[in-house]
């Protein structure tokens, strides 16, 4: 391996780990400070303003890469195969898995307002509303409700979960299996 590729391959590390401090740290508190974000990604201070020049050339990285985060949580998580009712346990345990994101990207909305033209989704990703109206078409899920209010309960518990879990209400190992219970218990016929 060269000398620039290992270069390369750290620093895509550093970044990475600055990128998840940013979003896990602010995700907790958003007025922590760039120092707070440096201590949480483990690197000094000097070596965060060398990849974000400012606060928020950071804020819209994070987006960006909280953003695709979520997505290839989605995609991995395969909700576009096998019944949607295992689909919808696959997505659950994956947006748990990337709570952290979540609550930074909707936790506050300004967050958003103030980057919206920093990112824009991925539309190769399957998205939430199609695999519910799938499991209301196989009557799964509750057709008195519609796909978009099915898709709000399932941010709301999922960030409950993890807001819990913060709190040490729930022990982290157990908030899928709490939001997964939670929402099958409201949503599943």
């Amino acid at each position: 391996m060269s000398s620039s590729t290992s270069e390369s391959g750290t620093r895509s590390r550093t970044r990475r780990a600055i990128l998840a401090a940013a979003a896990s740290t602010l995700a907790r508190d958003r007025k922590a400070t760039l120092a707070d974000i440096a201590e949480a990604a483990q690197v000094g201070r000097s070596t965060l303003h060398r990849y974000f020049a400012d606060r928020n050339e950071l804020m819209a990285a994070a987006i960006v890469d909280s953003f695709r985060a979520v997505e290839d949580a989605v995609r991995e998580a395969a909700i576009d195969q096998g019944p949607a009712l295992e689909a919808m346990r696959r997505l659950l345990t994956a947006m748990v898995d990337v709570g952290d994101r979540l609550a930074f990207l909707f936790g506050d909305p300004r967050v958003l307002e103030e980057f919206t033209d920093c990112f824009e989704p991925d539309m190769s990703v399957p998205t939430t509303t199609g695999l519910i109206r799938r499991g209301q078409e196989e009557g799964v899920f509750d057709l008195t409700s519609s796909p978009e209010w099915i898709q709000r309960v399932i941010w709301a518990v999922t960030y409950t979960g993890w807001e819990a879990a913060e709190k040490g209400e729930l022990p982290r190992h157990g908030v899928a299996a709490t939001v997964i219970r939670t929402f099958e218990n409201g949503m599943v016929i």
